[in-house]
């Protein structure tokens, strides 16, 4: 949890009176994560916690359940029916409130809407917390940062030691599958001490054309023990993979490479494209803020998918340009996003997200990945090693 000075620092910078927290059940895993509780309370009503721009924060409890909160600080007003409920609530109408609710980005969007009309009627000023979500949970500090790039390297090393053996199978004529390369990856996770929400992606073929491939979780037809797709010659590999250590900031990236001795000129092609859209994004944000300005996410989406539309047709271009990145891999913080959930959130200090422009076709994907975090006015690449040329059977 941030300490109540930090989230009273993004309610002043974002000129609001306050920010409401409540749940029920533990039904909003957001809320209880960004306030540190854990699901081992009771949890049978609702309670309301409210850190004000001054002031002491208040918790709003029901009289059966008046402990609920005790592991945060404030001053306790308890309630047992709805009147009295209201008549706590009543006491800040007409405040501006940061609630869990935005109209475009719905993964903030947690906010019931029984609790968001109880506020609503009560003369409450409910608005968007996503602002106040981006300057807490949403940036990482010097330790997050640490445990960022530490996972990176690891994430690199994964991508490295499955692309040897790509080459070795080929060298020795040893079939290799989908799921024998993820298999790699996870141990060297599980070697490093990493944890993920998800195994890596793997994909063969036509198969990476798929942005969220899964590895099939059966045995390849005939080859008992083995999963996904055989390794052939002349095909696109795309590996996308994301991992953190436990109390650490997530790293997620993404290498393309390709089997055959020569590359077709319209997967180099389009590989360049991609990598030219992808590296638009860090330069622009410096030159923003050499003249004073702060890129949101929207508008460097912008920037990569004009370039992409001018090169590529609409219908390859499936998904927003990334997402942000915190202590989970899709996280709270901006997301470089015009289309999907419009994202008008500015990039600051400590703002850490991907950059992975992709485009699809039948046959093939091409998806590049990096994570570019703002260190001290400046866009720095956390990956130590950024892809530039496609990984071939000689590289």
């Amino acid at each position: 949890m941030c300490s109540v000075e930090s989230f009273r620092n993004a309610i002043r910078a974002e000129s609001l009176d306050g920010w409401l927290f409540c749940n029920f059940k533990h039904r909003d895993l957001l809320t209880d994560t960004l306030l540190g509780l854990g699901e081992h309370t009771v949890s049978s009503r609702l309670w309301v916690y409210i850190i004000p721009a001054s002031g002491d924060p208040v918790k709003i409890v029901h009289s059966i359940e008046s402990s609920i909160l005790d592991s945060l600080p404030g001053l306790v007003r308890t309630y047992t029916g709805r009147k009295s409920l209201e008549t706590l609530l009543s006491g800040f109408s007409g405040l501006r409130m940061g609630v869990l609710s935005d109209p475009h980005i719905q993964v903030l969007s947690t906010l019931d809407a029984s609790s968001w009309h109880l506020f609503n009627s009560l003369g409450i000023r409910l608005c968007s917390a996503s602002g106040l979500i981006q300057r807490t949970k949403g940036v990482l500090d010097d330790t997050l940062y640490n445990t960022h790039t530490l996972a990176a390297a690891v994430l690199h090393r994964a991508v490295m030691e499955s692309w040897n053996q790509v080459r070795a199978s080929f060298a020795d004529s040893t079939p290799v599958y989908e799921g024998d390369l993820q298999d790699l990856m996870l141990s060297i996770f599980r070697q490093e001490g990493l944890v993920t929400d998800h195994p890596p992606i793997v994909a063969f073929g036509a198969a990476s054309g798929n942005p969220h491939y899964t590895v099939p979780e059966s045995g390849a037809p005939g080859n008992a023990g083995k999963r996904g797709n055989r390794l052939l010659a002349d095909q696109v590999v795309q590996f996308d993979l994301w991992a953190k250590y436990p109390e650490g900031a997530y790293a997620d990236i993404s290498w393309i490479g390709y089997t055959g001795v020569q590359i077709p000129e319209s997967v180099r092609t389009r590989f360049r494209t991609v990598i030219t859209a992808r590296d638009l994004v860090a330069p622009a944000i410096s030159e923003a803020f050499s003249a004073g300005k702060t890129l949101t996410g929207y508008e460097c989406d912008q920037i990569v998918r004009s370039f992409l539309l001018a090169h590529i047709d609409a219908d390859a271009i499936r998904h927003r340009t990334g997402h942000g990145i915190d202590t989970d891999c899709h996280g709270s913080g901006v997301n470089l996003d015009s289309v999907e959930f419009p994202d008008h959130r500015l990039l600051i200090e400590g703002s850490c997200f991907s950059v992975e422009p992709g485009i699809y076709f039948p046959d093939y994907g091409l998806r590049t990945e990096i994570n570019v975090c703002i260190r001290n006015g400046t866009p720095c690449i956390s990956s130590p090693e950024i892809q530039m040329e496609l990984l071939t059977l000689e590289t």
